[in-house]
This record gives structure tokens, sequence and C-alpha cells, in this order.
């Protein structure tokens, strides 16, 4: 896949999740490179309205001129977590139709060795989604304690050898810093049995230091918060996950959701403010072979859809 291409993954379910009216108004949460939100468009009348928000500097400048140039869509730089204060600053709190989230890393984002983000090309070891912002991974790794970093392996990477990987790193880096992405890759490699090579070595570490240096669990809990206040009464959340911790956070949201506050449970009569606030639409909906072979990075992706109550 060239790095200036991105395919947009599960595009028929989301579009059909979204229940898209021509009037409607949406929110593309997570722009990358706008293949979701050009075809969100073609699905909108004149009336209608698309709001598209990323963190990314190099996704909001290379919006296509036929995006930009649409009166009816805007690109917002910004984070999924400032959700509501996007939405809210535009006077337009709890009357979105439908919302969508697609988490993860976009192909030119991996595509780009000087992003950091891939073990498969050798640059320099950032890994923020925004690179004026926080810490890159290379200045972390610095500094962070061995015993942090086997937590951060361990969790955002369910990684079995994490204690293995972050002694190495930390004895690795006594002699020289880790700055480039071949390093950090290397070394890894250098400590996993091959017994536990079923993917490249360096995989979950890769993920585990990218979640975190990003907050993206932290960002994705905060935007499903916000999701219950943005959307309207009958308004859509489509969430694409691409790992099983996020899959897991988002199963998780939209079941407690869909319940009644615990101590109401049963009863005749709810409160409002206790009543389940989201309807779960189906099962979670993954790729099917066909698109998989046309987009490996659909291989992993799950989409989970919710109507707002």
């Amino acid at each position: 896949m060239s790095g200036n291409v991105h395919t947009p993954v599960l595009l028929g379910p989301v579009l059909e999740g979204l229940g898209i009216k021509e009037d409607g108004l949406y929110v593309d949460a997570t722009f990358g490179r706008g293949g979701h939100s050009g075809a969100i468009l073609e699905r909108l009348g004149a009336r209608g309205r698309l709001i598209a928000i990323d963190r990314d500097p190099q996704a909001i400048s290379s919006v296509s001129e036929v995006l930009s140039d649409d009166p009816r869509f805007e690109l917002i730089r910004g984070e999924i977590a400032q959700l509501a204060k996007i939405i809210g600053a535009r006077g337009l709190m709890g009357q979105v139709d439908g919302l969508l989230f697609d988490l993860g890393v976009s192909s030119p984002q991996l595509d780009e060795a000087e992003r950091g983000f891939s073990f498969r090309r050798d640059g320099p070891l950032d890994m923020r989604m925004d690179p004026d912002t926080g810490v890159s991974a290379a200045d972390w790794l610095e500094s962070v304690e061995e015993r942090e970093l086997r937590r951060v392996i361990k969790q955002y990477g369910e990684e079995r050898h994490a204690a293995r990987i972050a002694h190495a790193l930390v004895v690795a880096r006594s002699t020289a810093p880790i700055r480039r992405t071949g390093q950090l890759a290397a070394i890894v490699a250098s400590v996993v049995p091959p017994h536990a090579r079923k993917k490249h070595p360096a995989t979950k570490t890769f993920q585990a230091i990218r979640i975190f240096i990003n907050g993206e669990l932290e960002q994705l809990a905060s935007a499903l918060d916000q999701s219950l206040e943005v959307l309207k009464k009958g308004g859509r959340l489509c969430v694409i996950s691409f790992h099983s911790l996020e899959d897991r956070l988002v199963k998780r949201f939209i079941r407690d959701a869909s319940r009644e506050a615990e101590q109401y449970r049963g009863l005749p009569s709810v409160p409002e403010q206790y009543r389940a606030k989201l309807a779960p639409i189906g099962r979670a909906i993954s790729a099917t072979a066909e698109e998989i072979s046309a987009n490996v990075r659909a291989r992993s992706a799950h989409l989970r859809i919710a109507e707002r109550l």
C-alpha cells in the first residue's frame, strides 16, 4: 500500500451503521486521510453537515480540495477527548445524528518512517500522533524506570515477555540512547524467544509504547462518555477498533450504557438519569475475506454500533 493512500476499513458497514440521513449532522472524530468522511459526504444532501476531527497535523494538511471546498464540511485539529468541547462550541450538543471513531494508526502514519510508528521502517523513534505536543517515545525511553516500562509493555501490549524486554531496553540504553525504531525493534527481537514469534517480535512492544505515549485508551474512554452528550435521540455511534484493549473498552462501555443503573434494575419506574442510554445494534462486525485480501489492515478490525436512546 502506498504511503499516500489510506483505504477506509469496513466502509460499507460503517455507512449502514450510521444510518445516514441526507439532512443529518455527522461527526468523523478520527479523520485520518478522509476515506470515511468522503463517503459520508457523498450520501449527504445540501442541508447535511459533517464535522471531522484529527490531532495529526499531517492529516489536517493532507485534506483534499474536494473536501476542503465543500461548504457542508468542517475539519478541526483536536483530540477525540475534546469532542464535547468542539461540538458544544458550535452549539450542537445533543444534535449529532451519527458519530464515528476509527481508532489506531492510519496506513500513511505507518508508512512514513519519520513518524516512528513502525518497526518495519527505520526512522526517528517518535510515535506521537501530534508531534507538536507531549514527549516522544525516544525521550520517554531515556528516563522511564524499568518497573514502569515493564508495566506499560505488559498492560498495553499484553506482552508475556514484558519483564525480559524492559530489562533489555534498560541495559541497552546504558550504553547508547535508543533513538530509532530499528534499534528498538532489534533489542526486542534479541530477547523474545523463537517460539513466541507468530508475529514480528516487536509488534506488541511498539503497540504498547504508542498507546501509552498518546494516551489512546484514556482518550477513547473520555470520548465514549462524551458521545452520550453529543448524540441526539436515535443517533448512531460507530466504533472501529484494531486490538483487544480497545475492543474490550468499547464493548464494556456499550454494555454498561445499555443497562439501567444497578440500584433501579428491575423496578417498574426508573428516573430518567438512571435509564439505559444506548441500545446495541447487532454484534461486532469484522471484515470479509474479500476486504482483507484488498486491505490487510482490515484483518484485525472490529466495528461495534449502538443507538442513543
